[in-house]
């Protein structure tokens, strides 16, 4: 039997808070995602205050992204290897879950949030879950090429953005479903602008193989264990490099955002991975209740995104509706109250339950679809589509 990696625990933890430290600013924006795409910082508030919201969402800007999809080609891996030793065969049931976490990123994009990733994982998942199947040296030929696709593409839409005239960009959105619609006109909103709202997922494509497929090597090469020491300083070294690089381009202009974004960003998750696999298995109070939202990570996940739509969204408290000034302080607040209701949210429930209310549905799901009589302590670890 193996055993549980807290560290594991932790990364999902920590990169399910830090997607909230991202997508808060979206949910914040007057305009929702599509106002946020056009102008991130608040339209009318004072250039100094503007700064600072450039400089807090830069902080975040892609770095937790991707970690979350280094985190899944990590489960990946442990969950290939856990049918390997059982002589089960691969991918086969896994299908099964890759179609499930897309179920539940479809219902997720329309019923609460139009950038939501578990779409693009489910299918990304699917792709992997037969690329691992391969030699070494085709998994190789794989991640280089989609990681050369990806920053083909990257730098031919960051030139493209230079290039563009600002006057050309979208400034603004009428009717505003965000402040004037209620719940229901968001889902139609974004049944609507499916073909829109899908793009980013299309997008990164190329990148997530890639990841996923980094991902899967990096658990291989034991990077949580104690011979990797070598590896985790080489990736600390990455990101601590990609880091200033990463926050200076963000703040220069917002025509980086694509290079920072989906460039230098998955760079410095490499390095937050590799320090996270660095700390010791008893990290302390923090370690535990990031470990515990790890555990509940897709419910984790929901539940963020279902509190920031209430608290900014028309249709809730309307915070986005709020004086441009405002919006420094009530994001950072909410970031704050949402963070504490998840953390404190996981911790009662694991003390009652073993796995989370969604990966509980989840997991039910999996078992009555592909028919397996259940999963096993051994696979206690990866049964969910986040482990």
């Amino acid at each position: 039997m193996t055993t549980r990696i807290t560290q594991l625990d932790v990364a999902r933890g920590i990169a399910i808070l830090g997607t909230l430290g991202t997508n808060i600013w979206v949910f914040s924006h007057p305009e929702g995602l599509v106002g946020h795409l056009a102008s991130p910082t608040s339209p009318g508030a004072p250039p100094w205050q503007q700064q600072i919201e450039t400089f807090l969402q830069q902080v975040t800007n892609g770095k937790f992204l991707g970690l979350l999809t280094l985190m899944f080609g990590i489960g990946l891996a442990i969950q290939a290897d856990a049918a390997r030793r059982r002589g089960r065969p691969w991918p086969g049931p896994y299908l099964w879950r890759a179609g499930l976490l897309l179920l539940d990123g479809i219902v997720h994009y329309f019923l609460v949030i139009e950038f939501d990733v578990l779409m693009g994982y489910a299918v990304t998942g699917a792709v992997v879950a037969h690329i691992i199947c391969t030699s070494p040296r085709t998994q190789r030929i794989w991640a280089i090429t989609t990681g050369a696709l990806h920053l083909a593409l990257i730098g031919g839409l960051t030139t493209l953005l230079w290039s563009t005239p600002a006057d050309q960009l979208p400034t603004t959105l009428t009717p505003n479903p965000y402040r004037d619609g209620s719940w229901w006109d968001l889902v139609l909103f974004r049944l609507d602008n499916a073909a829109m709202f899908r793009v980013e997922p299309v997008l990164i494509g190329a990148m997530s193989i890639c990841m996923f497929l980094i991902g899967h090597r990096l658990h291989h090469a034991g990077l949580f264990l104690p011979h990797g020491a070598t590896l985790r300083r080489r990736l600390m070294l990455v990101g601590a490099i990609a880091l200033p690089l990463d926050i200076g381009l963000g703040m220069a202009h917002p025509n980086w955002f694509l290079a920072t974004r989906y460039g230098t960003a998955p760079l410095v998750a490499l390095g937050l991975l590799a320090l996270i696999a660095h700390l010791p298995s008893s990290t302390g109070w923090f370690g535990d209740r990031m470990a515990e939202l790890g555990r509940v990570a897709l419910s984790a996940y929901m539940l963020q995104n279902i509190l920031a739509s209430a608290i900014f969204y028309g249709w809730g408290l309307d915070l986005g509706g709020a004086p441009p000034t405002w919006r420094l302080i009530t994001t950072p607040i909410a970031f704050v109250v949402v963070s504490g209701a998840i953390i404190a949210g996981a911790h009662v429930w694991l003390r009652r339950f073993s796995r989370g209310p969604v990966e509980w549905l989840w997991h039910h799901g999996y078992v009555a679809l592909s028919g397996a009589e259940r999963i096993n302590a051994d696979d206690a670890r990866c049964r969910t589509p986040l482990a």
